[in-house]
């Protein structure tokens, strides 16, 4: 990370960092990730490379802690809630990080870097006094560290096979255990000669892959989910099997294990049923079902628990009959692009596979929802006068939908071969142009009678990236993986100019003024070019690493913002050309970045899912003035 002086800047003088204000996003996929802190007021939660500290009563309130640099993987929250310890993943042959975080400053206390390219998991002993950690399957080490020096106390291979958690027990800062793919061991951890020596646990003929472990509040007892659907009870003390069911398994195995007040024992698993069982005897006493795989059960005392499903929905369910509210939602996989209505920055639409969310700016709650199963959806823009949002889809249908009902206005079938890739709308309401895999670029004519396609523009030898509109409809310009950018004539539908380059051009827009045209693509670089003649005028810079992928210009056009597969979003001087400000918070690429119609807000969406909401720095900071 780079050092800065008393004013932000890196020692190159660029601003550091654009300020996080909200996100939208809950990483389900990580196990134990949802996370409620003991004073029960917060829960914490992985996105991407950030960590979500959120309040409860107040879901837009959050705070974030950042310092990872790809990927989390794993969290846990130390007994009295004081310290977070979180992991990541990196590259193949780096050193993947884990973090302890100190929750009552929000401030980065110990960086522990052992393990190569995945933290699999990590616990806190009972004290607080030390936190086990453990590799991935490239790694397989148990490592101790000592929480006071953020130094390592000893270590150890997990097993022969990959171990896939670790968890210290109740009551003692010197015995936990690891289970994984048909291995399950306690270790005793010897601090004064710095040993953790393991005993392998007596499992007779079985054979199972460990998925979770859970000590019950004595310590007598741990008990295993496994992917084959069954629990299995272990005597920690004597490290043997003791017993094994519900006889009729659960479906797509047992993914997360956690005690009720009430010493009851929850599971939660792979198909979405929650289960509340009796711990000797593994009887069935309630259970409900959620969507997606039950990744998360948190339980902090009360008649509620928090839980985390693999689809990215976070629950409230209520231990007294277990009755499941769904508390909130988000998109669980790569999101394409996002669009607000012309001149309004109350609400903001995004689309993913599967479907459409239209979402609240300022409580970021998901307001709409429009699902087609089974297709992606590429590229969405409003109308014009906002009342319907404009999709492509990848079975090459352009879709029209009520931004307030959801309900469908019309499709236009057959629209492009492959799939639609790029749309916009003219300030003509009922002309519409449209992009697809099929290189083409066409022109429809849009009304409540009838969709019409008034030119077919063939010049382009690979899929559309993107499409823009002048504001005086009198021309347009498209962008291709082939390398071409070409303006065209909106009133005879033909050729006015074109711009060529070795790269996949991946996002064009016009300057507010539309004296020029800024594009980016796979060659990492930012070029200016004249409109009327078509000639390069700047290339910078845009990243040092990666393809960048989105493009966005103020109104005012004295800034434009940049992000792609560097997972960064900077902001530039756009006389100058120089970078001011960077923000960091994805672990994804980032697919699209938009600015709000009141240049208050950044809007970033990334193919990890996460919705990231920057405020834009005022544009008098930005010019330097």
């Amino acid at each position: 990370m780079a050092v800065e002086d008393e004013a932000g800047h890196d020692a190159a003088g660029q601003r550091q960092n654009l300020v996080l204000e909200n996100c939208i996003g809950f990483e389900g996929k990580v196990p134990h990730g949802l996370i409620l802190h003991p004073e029960r007021k917060h829960l914490i939660y992985p996105l991407g490379s950030t960590i979500v500290i959120q309040e409860i009563a107040n879901p837009a309130n959050q705070e974030f802690l950042q310092g990872h640099t790809d990927c989390i993987t794993c969290l846990q929250l130390s007994k009295s809630g004081r310290y977070l310890a979180s992991g990541q993943q990196t590259y193949m042959g780096f050193q993947a990080d884990a973090i302890i975080w100190d929750l009552n400053s929000r401030t980065l206390l110990h960086r522990l870097r052992l393990h190569k390219v995945k933290v699999q998991s990590l616990s806190f002993s009972c004290n607080e006094l030390f936190l086990a950690s453990l590799g991935g399957p490239d790694d397989n080490n148990l490592v101790i560290w000592d929480i006071e020096t953020g130094k390592a106390v000893c270590g150890n291979p997990a097993s022969s096979d990959s171990a896939n958690v670790v968890t210290f027990v109740n009551n003692s800062d010197f015995t936990l255990v690891t289970a994984g793919n048909y291995n399950l061991r306690v270790w005793d951890f010897d601090r004064p000669n710095r040993k953790v020596r393991p005993h392998d646990v007596s499992v007779g003929q079985l054979r199972r892959v460990f998925n979770c472990v859970q000590v019950d509040p004595n310590d007598e007892y741990c008990y295993c989910g496994t992917t084959t659907g069954d629990i299995l009870q272990i005597s920690i003390e004597r490290k043997i099997f003791k017993n094994v069911g519900p006889k009729a398994r659960f479906s797509l195995g047992v993914q997360t294990l956690a005690f009720t007040p009430a010493g009851e024992l929850l599971a939660g698993c792979g198909d979405g049923t929650i289960a509340c069982l009796k711990p000797d005897t593994f009887k069935v006493l309630k259970s409900t079902s959620v969507q997606g795989s039950v990744s998360s059960i948190s339980v902090r005392g009360g008649q509620y628990i928090f839980v985390g499903t693999s689809t990215s929905n976070t629950y409230v369910v209520k231990l007294d009959g277990l009755v499941a509210e769904l508390r909130s939602t988000c998109h669980y996989d790569a999101i394409f692009d996002a669009a607000f209505p012309a001149d309004y920055s109350e609400v903001f639409a995004t689309c993913s596979r599967n479907d459409i969310r239209v979402w609240n700016a300022r409580t970021c709650i998901e307001l709409l929802r429009i699902q087609v199963p089974n297709l992606t959806c590429n590229c969405i823009v409003f109308s014009n006068d906002g009342k319907a949002i404009l999709s492509g889809w990848s079975d090459g249908k352009i879709r029209a939908f009520g931004p307030q009902s959801g309900k469908l206005l019309y499709v236009i079938n057959d629209a492009h071969q492959g799939g639609v890739t790029a749309i916009a709308v003219c300030n003509e309401a009922e002309q519409v142009l449209s992009g697809g895999a099929d290189g083409q670029v066409r022109v429809w004519r849009v009304t409540r009678q009838s969709r019409v396609m008034v030119a077919s523009m063939k010049e382009h030898k690979a899929t559309i990236n993107c499409i823009q509109v002048r504001n005086n409809d009198s021309e347009s310009v498209s962008a291709s993986s082939d390398g071409s950018c070409i303006i065209w004539d909106m009133k005879r539908f033909v050729r006015n100019n074109s711009l060529f380059a070795s790269t996949f051009f991946k996002s064009i827009l016009y300057h507010p003024d539309e004296s020029q045209l800024l594009t980016t693509g796979s060659d990492r670089k930012i070029t200016y070019w004249d409109a009327y003649d078509g000639s390069a005028i700047r290339i910078l810079d845009g990243s040092q690493s990666a393809e960048l992928n989105s493009l966005a210009v103020t109104a005012s056009g004295d800034a434009f913002v940049s992000a792609g597969a560097d997972k960064v979003v900077k902001v530039w001087r756009y006389d100058e050309g120089t970078a001011q400000y960077k923000g960091l918070g994805h672990s994804g690429v980032i697919n699209c970045v938009r600015i709000s119609p009141d240049q208050q807000t950044i809007v970033s969406v990334g193919s990890e899912g996460a919705i990231m909401m920057w405020r834009m720095p005022s544009l008098a900071t930005v010019r330097g003035g």
